[in-house]
């Protein structure tokens, strides 16, 4: 790494940068991003929005802006692509500035992005320069940073094998790239539908060893819209195709990796696809129907059996290196509920913790061949320790009881002594009062294996604390009186003051996740409903007083009519 030389004062720059925003029937949320883009002031030389031959008023929108912006030119496809690589080529095609960024009809560029990107790029004499992407999720306008470890400093790095990690940030969006560097080495995103297409530009790029800065600025902001009619690709995983399009995206990134030689990147390359890919589809199994978890299993099991041995030899036992080796031993899919817990963050490994018969840890008796023998000398605070939680709601609070389950010795070797217990919004991450700390002691029922806790929740804490302003956001009072999810949070503490951050996996028992209404002094009736989430964690929806409670009834009508 090198530090960032002098830049010229932002002030005294010419304009340098092209803009390409690409866009299919986007009318309500194109000119926003165009905007956005424009609003970065005159280091912005042109916007190029290409629209990708939509039958909404896209265009008209864009023409009609473009009359009152010089800036803007305007580019109509005459064939829907079906992506967004063959859109952004044509974009790459009409650019004239000495740099370019890409950005996408339904997302924003943060005031100052660019000129944060350009004097990372002119300062280090950098060929691309990267910051941060948070995925703001909408409407709740939460938002999650996009691989911050990558981004938590300034840093210049010579070449990407320098910090193999950037495989990981497969974004094009939150980048300036020189243009004549990309026009050099030919760089051009997959042609036609082809999803995961930023996977294949990334790769290329970084098999052409630029220069790279680093910058923590945040210069993107990517929505994310579930409740969308039209979900994204990314977000559109209800049928098979689309974990095949990201495996042969993935495939082809490696290939281009190893292909330029750049053997370490490669491999980083397949260590984030068992890391990440794997376990967000894992994740998601149960929600499947058996025809798709045939295929997925079937498929999966083709693509990991193109990886050879060191692609499994660091840390065997993470767990998507071991959600992995089950799928490869096995020739049929197993055990969907304990994979999902496993490919939960933080991991959790659910019993049955069996042995072979010589003794050694195994993920289970007919599967002998995984071994799980490497647990038992990993650090206890990085161990997938399992946590079951039961809430039992009554009028005013609830129970929740907490079960830790031994891990082959391991957490009685630690001397596992409390937990500590908070709600956190999953909107704003405002926790619902301060974390709770109770004891852990063993529980014989069980044989010696599990320690137990029991600790009060109670529906006043929920009042009110899961909001907090978010700048440019408006709130009804209907929805200021219903909160959003909330989350469970633990700690496990154990005698020599090491800890281990953890979740609860929701144990189902007869009607303990069914709504339930309760009393607040504060709010009057609350409604609340215990859930598992997809990666089998307990969390809360609470309602609070009767318009909450009113929109709750509303959401299941509309919900029920569709």
């Amino acid at each position: 790494m090198h530090p960032i030389r002098p830049h010229a004062p932002r002030s005294a720059r010419a304009p340098q940068v092209d803009v390409i925003v690409v866009g299919y029937n986007n009318a309500a949320h194109v000119t926003t991003a165009v905007r956005s883009a424009l609003a970065q002031g005159p280091v912005v030389r042109e916007v190029v929005a290409v629209d990708d031959c939509s039958t909404d008023a896209s265009v008209d929108l864009l023409a009609r802006l473009a009359t009152t912006e010089p800036r803007l030119k305007v580019v109509r496809r005459r064939v829907n692509s079906g992506g967004c690589g063959s859109p952004r080529n044509t974009g790459l095609d009409r650019v004239t500035a000495p740099y370019v960024m890409f950005l996408d009809s339904d997302d924003v560029l943060p005031p100052g992005a660019v000129d944060a990107l350009l004097t990372a790029a002119t300062g280090a004499d950098a060929q691309v320069a990267g910051g941060l992407c948070v995925r703001r999720e909408l409407p709740g306008r939460r938002e999650v940073p996009w691989q911050a470890p990558l981004y938590a400093t300034h840093a210049v790095f010579e070449h990407p094998a320098q910090r193999p990690r950037l495989v990981h940030d497969t974004l094009c969006v939150n980048k300036l790239y020189r243009t004549d560097f990309l026009r050099e080495h030919g760089i051009r995103f997959p042609e036609g539908r082809f999803p995961y297409e930023d996977f294949v530009f990334t790769a290329r790029v970084l098999a052409a060893r630029p220069r790279m800065a680093l910058v923590p600025d945040r210069v993107y902001v990517w929505h994310v819209r579930r409740s969308a009619d039209r979900l994204s690709i990314s977000l559109d995983r209800a049928d098979i195709a689309n974990w095949r399009a990201r495996t042969e995206a993935t495939r082809l990134a490696y290939e281009i990796l190893l292909g330029a030689g750049q053997k370490e990147l490669a491999r980083a390359a397949r260590a984030k696809f068992l890391d990440h890919e794997l376990r967000i589809y894992a994740r998601e199994l149960g929600l499947h129907d058996q025809r798709y978890q045939r295929a997925w299993w079937a498929h999966t099991r083709a693509c990991l059996a193109e990886f050879d041995a060191s692609d499994w030899a660091h840390n065997p036992t993470a767990p998507g290196r071991l959600i992995g080796r089950v799928v490869l031993a096995s020739p049929e899919p197993r055990d969907l509920p304990r994979l999902r817990d496993l490919a939960s963050r933080p991991a959790r490994l659910l019993p049955p913790y069996a042995h072979s018969p010589d003794g050694t840890p195994v993920w289970s008796a007919d599967l002998p061949e995984v071994t799980l023998e490497p647990l038992l000398t990993r650090p206890v605070h990085v161990l997938p320790l399992a946590v079951d939680a039961e809430l039992r709601p009554r009028a005013r609070t609830a129970l929740l009881r907490l079960r830790l389950h031994e891990l082959y010795g391991r957490v009685a070797q630690a001397g596992p002594e409390a937990l500590e217990v908070v709600w956190r919004c999953r909107e704003t991450g405002v926790a619902a009062g301060p974390s709770t700390r109770v004891a852990l002691g063993p529980c014989p029922a069980n044989g010696g294996g599990v320690w137990a806790a029991e600790v009060r929740v109670e529906w006043s804490a929920f009042g009110g604390s899961g909001r907090r302003s978010v700048p440019g956001a408006s709130m009804s009072r209907a929805s200021r009186a219903f909160t959003n999810a909330w989350d469970l949070h633990l700690r496990v503490c154990f005698r020599d003051g090491a800890y281990h951050e953890v979740t609860a996996h929701a144990v189902a028992g007869t009607g303990l996740l069914r709504r339930r209404a309760g009393i607040s002094a504060r709010h009057g009736v609350v409604l609340v409903r215990p859930y598992a989430t997809h990666s089998g964690a307990l969390a809360l929806r609470v309602a609070l007083g009767l318009r909450g409670s009113m929109s709750v009834v509303r959401g299941g009508l509309h919900r029920l009519l569709r």
